[in-house]
Protein backbone atom coordinates (compact mmCIF):
# COMPACT_ATOMS: atom_id res chain seq x y z
CA UNK A 1 0.00 0.00 0.00
CA UNK A 2 2.63 2.95 -1.09
CA UNK A 3 0.55 5.93 -1.17
CA UNK A 4 2.16 7.92 -3.86
CA UNK A 5 -0.84 10.18 -4.47
CA UNK A 6 -0.96 11.95 -1.07
CA UNK A 7 2.78 12.95 -1.25
CA UNK A 8 4.05 15.23 -4.20
CA UNK A 9 7.92 14.59 -4.98
CA UNK A 10 8.55 18.23 -3.99
CA UNK A 11 12.60 19.51 -3.44
CA UNK A 12 13.25 22.75 -1.99
CA UNK A 13 15.81 24.90 -1.40
CA UNK A 14 14.94 25.17 2.09
CA UNK A 15 15.47 21.36 2.80
CA UNK A 16 16.01 20.11 6.38
CA UNK A 17 19.24 17.53 6.12
CA UNK A 18 18.59 13.72 6.65
CA UNK A 19 20.42 12.70 9.16
CA UNK A 20 24.24 11.31 8.91
CA UNK A 21 26.12 7.96 10.72
CA UNK A 22 28.38 10.44 12.33
CA UNK A 23 31.30 7.45 12.84
CA UNK A 24 30.89 5.63 9.40
CA UNK A 25 33.01 2.01 9.34
CA UNK A 26 32.28 1.53 13.33
CA UNK A 27 29.49 -0.28 14.55
CA UNK A 28 26.38 2.14 16.42
CA UNK A 29 27.20 1.52 20.26
CA UNK A 30 23.63 3.18 20.89
CA UNK A 31 20.78 1.05 21.16
CA UNK A 32 17.11 2.34 20.87
CA UNK A 33 13.69 1.15 22.04
CA UNK A 34 11.02 2.41 19.72
CA UNK A 35 7.05 2.82 21.10
CA UNK A 36 4.18 4.28 19.47
CA UNK A 37 3.95 7.90 20.14
CA UNK A 38 0.25 7.95 19.95
CA UNK A 39 -3.08 5.66 19.14
CA UNK A 40 -3.09 6.90 15.57
CA UNK A 41 -1.38 6.18 11.77
CA UNK A 42 2.00 4.91 11.38
CA UNK A 43 3.64 5.54 8.43
CA UNK A 44 7.19 5.41 7.40
CA UNK A 45 8.57 7.73 4.41
CA UNK A 46 11.42 6.58 2.00
CA UNK A 47 14.25 8.98 2.39
CA UNK A 48 17.27 7.13 0.17
CA UNK A 49 19.34 4.32 -0.15
CA UNK A 50 22.68 3.15 -0.78
CA UNK A 51 22.50 -0.25 -0.99
CA UNK A 52 23.88 -2.80 -4.42
CA UNK A 53 21.02 -5.13 -3.00
CA UNK A 54 17.40 -5.26 -3.25
CA UNK A 55 15.49 -4.46 0.01
CA UNK A 56 12.10 -4.12 1.61
CA UNK A 57 10.88 -2.57 4.97
CA UNK A 58 8.81 -4.46 7.83
CA UNK A 59 7.13 -4.23 11.09
CA UNK A 60 6.77 -5.65 14.19
CA UNK A 61 4.41 -4.66 16.35
CA UNK A 62 5.01 -5.85 19.85
CA UNK A 63 6.57 -8.56 18.69
CA UNK A 64 4.43 -9.18 16.20
CA UNK A 65 5.00 -9.29 12.23
CA UNK A 66 1.97 -6.78 10.81
CA UNK A 67 2.90 -8.60 7.64
CA UNK A 68 3.10 -4.95 5.71
CA UNK A 69 6.45 -4.58 3.76
CA UNK A 70 7.15 -2.67 1.17
CA UNK A 71 9.11 0.42 -0.07
CA UNK A 72 11.99 -1.79 -2.46
CA UNK A 73 15.05 0.57 -2.08
CA UNK A 74 15.59 0.30 -5.99
CA UNK A 75 12.15 1.48 -7.41
CA UNK A 76 10.38 3.50 -4.81
CA UNK A 77 11.06 7.45 -5.56
CA UNK A 78 12.52 9.39 -2.25
CA UNK A 79 9.20 11.08 -0.16
CA UNK A 80 7.06 8.37 -0.74
CA UNK A 81 5.62 6.73 2.10
CA UNK A 82 4.02 3.10 3.63
CA UNK A 83 1.30 2.95 5.61
CA UNK A 84 1.73 0.30 8.53
CA UNK A 85 -2.11 1.11 9.85
CA UNK A 86 -3.04 2.30 13.08
CA UNK A 87 -0.64 1.68 16.81
CA UNK A 88 -1.71 2.64 19.53
CA UNK A 89 0.43 4.67 22.05
CA UNK A 90 3.24 2.67 23.91
CA UNK A 91 3.10 -0.09 21.30
CA UNK A 92 6.79 -1.30 20.97
CA UNK A 93 7.69 -0.70 17.21
CA UNK A 94 10.73 -2.72 15.99
CA UNK A 95 11.58 -1.90 12.51
CA UNK A 96 12.98 -4.27 9.71
CA UNK A 97 14.46 -4.63 6.44
CA UNK A 98 14.35 -7.82 4.31
CA UNK A 99 17.63 -8.00 2.39
CA UNK A 100 16.22 -10.20 -0.85
CA UNK A 101 18.98 -10.30 -2.64
CA UNK A 102 20.78 -12.53 -0.11
CA UNK A 103 17.51 -13.88 1.95
CA UNK A 104 18.83 -12.35 5.30
CA UNK A 105 16.71 -10.08 7.62
CA UNK A 106 17.78 -7.40 9.80
CA UNK A 107 16.15 -5.82 12.88
CA UNK A 108 16.57 -2.22 14.45
CA UNK A 109 16.27 -4.65 17.72
CA UNK A 110 19.90 -5.73 18.30
CA UNK A 111 18.99 -9.16 20.47
CA UNK A 112 16.95 -10.01 16.94
CA UNK A 113 19.89 -9.98 14.89
CA UNK A 114 21.49 -13.92 13.67
CA UNK A 115 24.88 -11.66 13.87
CA UNK A 116 24.25 -10.28 16.92
CA UNK A 117 25.48 -6.72 15.67
CA UNK A 118 23.13 -3.05 16.07
CA UNK A 119 22.09 -2.69 11.90
CA UNK A 120 20.19 0.79 12.92
CA UNK A 121 21.28 4.49 13.60
CA UNK A 122 18.31 6.76 14.77
CA UNK A 123 17.91 10.90 15.15
CA UNK A 124 15.43 12.88 15.58
CA UNK A 125 14.37 14.46 11.90
CA UNK A 126 13.48 18.16 11.80
CA UNK A 127 11.10 17.25 8.34
CA UNK A 128 11.18 19.12 4.32
CA UNK A 129 13.62 17.04 2.55
CA UNK A 130 11.34 15.19 -0.57
CA UNK A 131 8.37 16.44 1.24
CA UNK A 132 9.13 14.03 4.51
CA UNK A 133 7.03 15.21 7.23
CA UNK A 134 8.77 15.36 10.67
CA UNK A 135 9.90 12.56 12.41
CA UNK A 136 12.16 9.69 13.44
CA UNK A 137 14.95 9.09 11.20
CA UNK A 138 15.70 5.66 10.99
CA UNK A 139 18.61 4.50 8.74
CA UNK A 140 19.92 0.34 8.76
CA UNK A 141 23.18 -1.08 7.31
CA UNK A 142 22.45 -4.18 5.59
CA UNK A 143 25.53 -6.12 5.53
CA UNK A 144 26.48 -8.54 8.26
CA UNK A 145 28.88 -8.90 11.17
CA UNK A 146 32.35 -9.40 9.36
CA UNK A 147 31.59 -7.95 6.56
CA UNK A 148 29.81 -4.53 6.99
CA UNK A 149 31.04 -1.25 6.32
CA UNK A 150 28.78 0.38 9.05
CA UNK A 151 28.01 3.22 7.28
CA UNK A 152 24.26 3.13 8.40
CA UNK A 153 23.44 4.20 4.86
CA UNK A 154 21.85 1.49 3.25
CA UNK A 155 17.96 1.75 4.16
CA UNK A 156 16.98 5.32 5.39
CA UNK A 157 13.37 6.30 5.99
CA UNK A 158 11.01 8.70 8.35
CA UNK A 159 8.64 7.26 10.45
CA UNK A 160 5.64 9.47 11.71
CA UNK A 161 3.92 8.73 15.23
CA UNK A 162 7.39 7.02 16.72
CA UNK A 163 8.40 8.67 20.24
CA UNK A 164 11.70 10.33 20.07
CA UNK A 165 14.37 7.35 19.69
CA UNK A 166 15.43 6.62 23.35
CA UNK A 167 18.84 4.95 23.87
CA UNK A 168 18.30 1.60 25.97
CA UNK A 169 19.89 2.03 29.29
CA UNK A 170 23.36 0.05 28.49
CA UNK A 171 23.75 2.58 25.76
CA UNK A 172 22.88 5.56 28.42
CA UNK A 173 25.59 4.37 30.80
CA UNK A 174 28.07 4.27 27.97
CA UNK A 175 27.32 7.79 27.17
CA UNK A 176 27.81 8.68 30.93
CA UNK A 177 31.16 7.00 31.07
CA UNK A 178 31.96 9.13 27.49
CA UNK A 179 31.16 12.16 28.70
CA UNK A 180 32.86 11.80 32.28
CA UNK A 181 36.17 10.66 30.50
CA UNK A 182 35.60 14.03 27.94
CA UNK A 183 34.96 15.51 31.61
CA UNK A 184 38.18 14.79 32.93
CA UNK A 185 40.22 15.60 30.34
CA UNK A 186 39.11 18.94 29.63
CA UNK A 187 40.00 19.65 33.41
CA UNK A 188 43.29 18.03 33.19
CA UNK A 189 43.85 20.29 30.14
CA UNK A 190 42.98 23.33 32.19
CA UNK A 191 44.95 22.43 35.30
CA UNK A 192 48.23 21.41 33.26
CA UNK A 193 48.15 24.64 31.50
CA UNK A 194 51.58 26.68 32.46
CA UNK A 195 51.76 30.39 32.71
CA UNK A 196 55.39 31.96 31.94
CA UNK A 197 55.70 35.50 32.69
Amino acid sequence: MVAGAALAFVATAAQAVIPVYPTPGVENPILYTFTAASSDNLSAYFAGSGASYNETLGLLVNGVDTGISGLQNHTTPLGIALSFGDVTAGDALTFLINIQTTGATFYSQKSRNSDGANHVYSAPYAGGDYGSPAGTYVAFEDLPKGRSDFNYGDEQFVFTNVGTPVPEPAAWALMLVGFGVVGAAMRRRVSSVVVVA
